[in-house]
């Protein structure tokens, strides 16, 4: 049987007890165990079936609680942190000797953040440790964004479900390193490329390509991936290169607009409205329902290169078909 509930002190006790806990966040939920734990870190790749050589996000309440671990924003991160945490962004820094290995994947850098729920933060108030907290779904596929979603994946490997109600951005959160002499956007995320740059001025945006040995979380090729097909790009041109395909058979995520031939009921409107904050804090839902469904065939629309558009194209393009 599922435990889920929203007690926190429940919460905490699993995670001192070197369990696993998901936890609420306003990007995804977050899988997390005691982050100086080295046992405790090995279940999260062991439940997420996730590859060793993909580092975590430690996760804290405040940036005393980080100081304690030896970790030091630089000045630009300390910048960020003022307008935007608690919030949807992670910053890569040099990691310390009181971070286990496990965490890092070995490398020298560390990914960090403060993450903005209720729960969480106080969750992170009663433990004298960080989380180490991916996303809270099987390696690889689309991002729990309630409870729910992660009951139906991994509601057997979970200790407790701290169960924060839907996460209000949708989206992971941004990711800059602070490893190199300027910093490097190494993935789009919940605060916005325009946002960060209004605060610190131009960075380098995520070199050409994904890698295989990151130095972040959300650096791998495939990753969000749906277990139906999934083709990302101009909907009309999708289309008519599927004729092949019966319409009943296909599903559509867009933004704002319906597709002709493709039954309503198929269809997945983000944003009616055209805004991109709610289309990011539908997208993952909108791709689980449509992988639940009779099909063959998902047809994501590439949507407006601003803001959290960014966000969304990268997840889209990642869990795409090549």
């Amino acid at each position: 049987m599922v435990n889920i509930g929203n007690d926190v002190s429940v919460a905490a006790a699993h995670l001192r007890a070197g369990e696993l806990v998901a936890i609420p966040t306003e990007t995804v939920y977050g899988l997390a165990a005691n982050a100086l734990d080295e046992a405790a870190v090995v279940r999260i790749f062991m439940a997420k079936n996730r590859p060793q050589f993909n580092p975590l996000i430690i996760h804290v309440a405040n940036t005393y609680q980080l100081e304690k671990l030896g970790l030091f924003l630089p000045d630009k991160a300390m910048a960020l942190a003022a307008h935007f945490c608690p919030g949807p962004i992670s910053f890569v820094i040099p990691s310390s000797e009181m971070i286990p290995g496990i965490v890092t994947a070995g490398t020298p850098a560390v990914a960090v953040r403060i993450p903005n729920h209720p729960l969480t933060l106080s969750l992170l108030q009663q433990l004298d440790f960080p989380l180490a907290a991916p996303s809270a779904n099987p390696s690889g596929y689309v991002s729990a964004t309630t409870a729910m979603h992660v009951a139906e994946q991994l509601g057997d490997k979970v200790g407790y479900i701290l169960d924060g109600g839907e996460c209000r951005v949708g989206v992971e959160s941004t990711i800059i390193s602070f490893m190199e002499s300027e910093p490097r956007l190494l993935r789009f995320g919940g605060v916005s490329l325009e946002a960060i740059e209004a605060i610190i001025g131009k960075i380098a945006l995520p070199e050409e390509g994904y890698v295989d040995n990151p130095i972040s979380p959300g650096m791998l090729a495939k990753h969000y991936a749906t277990k139906h097909k999934l083709l990302w790009g101009n909907p009309k041109e999708i289309l008519s290169a599927h004729l092949d395909t019966a319409f009943e058979k296909i599903a559509s995520i867009t933004f704002k607009e319906s597709l002709d031939l493709i039954p309503a009921t198929n269809q997945f409107i983000l944003s009616p409205s055209g805004s991109l904050e709610e289309a990011a804090s539908r997208l993952f839902g909108a791709m689980r329902m449509a992988d639940s469904m009779n099909i063959e065939l998902i047809i994501a629309e590439s949507f407006p290169e601003k803001g959290l558009g960014r966000a969304i194209n990268d997840r889209l393009k990642r869990a795409s078909t090549i």
